[in-house]
Order: structure tokens, then sequence, then C-alpha cells
């Protein structure tokens, strides 16, 4: 996970490496202040959108919108997954051919991309409509006489009553049509690796992590945060482990802006770079806080509100020192402090400390599997008072 907020080609060592025998020229004050207010304005639309489709998903019935919970002992393990697979490919990268092992992994960012981005466009079935889609820019976009088929892909094993479903997806005309936009963005990608179409499958990605992992309680928040805190305070001063592997990563994992925009328009090529981490481990916090707000039922979104201050603040302030030190920060040493602290000081002005880390959401598969056997539990009842009623 690429979790550094860097700025390789301005003030660094990297500053004065000649390209084709002449130095980079340096960037603008004007390119420099686009690059980074762009930077901002990206992150922050993932977390402000992925957090409001959390709130939906987390209410879906269907076993297909439900998301993945994260207890405290995922939280826990996390940064040292993280460490191991940082490591890894920086090992990979130092043994194997760059060339290769990034071919391998832009095939498989080409299809993880064209699914999220899909995905991101499409939004989730609306239960109440059949036919009509959660995402009301595609609902504008296709004319209301567009004739929309349903389909239903399904592979099931054994027969009789051994058969068990392995894929059961249903899709429509209007799936099919998101999913052909995205693969056109896919083959850009691939083919030219252009800036714009990584930032398109980096804030998909970044939208769909905020919307589909969700935090159990505040304590583990607060355990993944610190984790990683310490897991990108270490990789990125520690060592240059996380710097090289964003920079010899040529994969979606990052959104970049070009500082040369200006000059060079679409072809600019000297760019500054923020990792996913930064946007998605603070997201999935945010986006929790939102829904402990919606549960206290006031008809407010003062925790959701402050966290999402909080994280342009702590955003902002990288940006800041980076800027004056020249060297590439990690963000998370500047989000973790302000994306917990801030909260956790409303709640204390407010009298909500206890109710904020007592606030539990259960796993919905949990939930649902749960409900489904109380369904089946009732149907049976039923059925024994019709038989005795019929005797």
């Amino acid at each position: 996970m690429d979790s550094a907020l860097s700025d390789p080609h301005n003030g660094s060592s990297e500053a004065s490496r000649p390209t084709n025998g002449t130095a980079r020229p340096p960037s603008t004050p004007e390119g420099i202040a686009l690059a980074y207010g762009s930077l901002l304005l990206m992150a922050l639309l993932p977390i402000f959108f992925g957090a409001l489709r959390s709130v939906r998903c987390a209410r879906g019935k269907s076993s297909s919108d439900m998301p993945e919970t994260i207890t405290s002992r995922d939280a826990a393990r996390f940064p040292i997954i993280a460490s191991c697979t940082l490591l890894g490919l920086y090992l990979f990268f130092k043994i194997f051919s760059q060339e290769y092992i990034n071919l391998l992994l832009s095939m498989y960012f080409f299809v993880l991309g064209i699914l999220a981005l899909s995905h991101t466009i499409r939004g989730k079935r609306n239960t109440y409509l059949p036919g009509q889609l959660k995402s009301p820019f595609m609902n504008k976009f296709f004319p209301a006489n567009f004739p929309n088929r349903q389909y239903q892909l399904l592979f099931t094993q054994g027969s009789g009553e051994n058969k068990e479903e392995i894929i059961n997806y249903e899709f429509d005309t209007k799936d099919l049509v998101c999913l052909g936009l995205s693969t056109i963005v896919g083959v850009w990608y691939l083919l030219r690796k252009h800036w714009i179409a990584n930032n398109l499958f980096g804030l998909a990605f970044s939208l769909n992590g905020v919307e589909l992992l969700h935090l159990n309680n505040v304590s583990t928040g607060c355990i993944l945060l610190g984790g990683l805190f310490v897991y990108d305070v270490f990789w990125v001063f520690g060592t240059n482990v996380m710097v090289t592997v964003a920079k010899s990563f040529e994969a979606p994992i990052k959104l970049v802006f070009p500082q040369d925009l200006l000059e060079k328009g679409l072809e600019a090529d000297n760019f500054a770079m923020l990792g996913l981490g930064d946007i998605v481990i603070p997201g999935i916090f945010i986006a929790l806080l939102l829904r402990f707000d919606i549960s206290l039922k006031k008809n407010t979104h003062t925790y959701f509100y402050t966290s999402f201050a909080a994280y342009i603040f702590g955003l902002g302030l990288t940006i800041f020192i980076m800027h004056i030190f020249k060297h590439a920060q990690p963000a998370l040493l500047y989000l973790v402090p302000a994306c917990i602290g801030f909260p956790v000081l409303v709640a204390l002005a407010k009298g909500e400390v206890a109710e904020m880390f007592s606030y539990e959401e259960s796993n919905p598969k949990d939930s649902a599997a749960a409900t489904e056997s109380k369904e089946e539990a009732t149907e049976a009842s039923a059925s024994k008072r019709l038989e005795k009623k019929e005797k």
C-alpha cells in the first residue's frame, strides 16, 4: 500500500536528474499550487461520496451489496500484512526486471480497474425501482425509453437437492453500457499509462474502498489508524522502501497531478503524487463517524463534518510541510492525529465519548443469516399451526 505524499521532481535529488542530456526545468509556483490543490480535491471526492454510499451499503439487504467488516483483529494484523507486502514488492523490483513486473501488474489492475470504475459509475441497483441505478448521473444519461433488458449469470454445482450456487449475478443492459465505458478507459490506461486514466481508476478504487470497507466500531478504527501511523512513519522516514516502490510501481495505486500542466498541457510529466492509502484509510474512519451520526438520530452530521474538516487540515499540513522541507512525507503522520483527535475533542465537549466508543456495527452477513434463520423458523411454526388446524 502506497501511503506517502511525494513531490519527486521539485526540490529533491531527482529534480536535477538530466533527461536526454538536459535538466528538468523547475516547476512554477502556479503549477505547484494547481497540482497540490487538485490532489486535495481529488482526495476529498471519494471520501465524501464514498461515505454517503457506505450508509446505503450498510442498509443493503442483498448479499451482493453487503460490505466487508473490519474487526479489531483485522485492524491489528493489517500493518504487519501491509509491511510484508511492501517489502516483498521492493525486493521484487530489486531482483527481477521492473518491466516484466509492471506488465503483469498492469494486466491485473486493468481488470480490477474496469470492474471498480464500472461499479462506481453505475452505483448499486435500486431495490425499490427495478432497472434504475442509484447513481443520479447515470439515470440522467440513459433516456426514459432506453431498452433495458435483464440478465442473470448463474453457475451451479451438483444436481437435485445437492445443487449449490457458485455464482448468481443479475445485471442489465445499463450495466453492460457502464462496463463498456470503463473498458475504454482501461484500454487507454493499458496502452498509454496516461495520468488521467490512472486517476480515474485511482478515484474508483478509493470510492469503492470507502464504500465497501466498514469498521465495526470506533476502537477498531483507532487501532487501524494507529498501527498504520507507525507503519507510514517507519517506511517513509526509516527507509527508502516506500518511496522507491511508489516510483517504480506503474499501477493506479496513487493519484498524480502534473506540476507543469500549465506549460505542457495534458502531455505534462512532472508529477506530484498521493497514495490511495492516505485516502481510503482515513476515509473508512470518516464514513464510520457518518454512520454514527445517523445512529444518534439528531438530524446532524457533526462528527462527519468535523472529521472531514480534520482530513482537510491534516492533508493541507502534509503538503505544507513537504513543500517546506522538499522531502516526501508520510501523510498519515498528520492525518491520523487530526482525524481521531478532532472528533474525540468534539465528543468530549458534547459529553458523548461513551456513546461514540460504544457504537457497534454488526457484520451485515451475520445479521442477514440471523434474519433468514428467523424467517425460516417463522415459516416452520406457521406451517405447523396450519397442519394442526387441518387435523
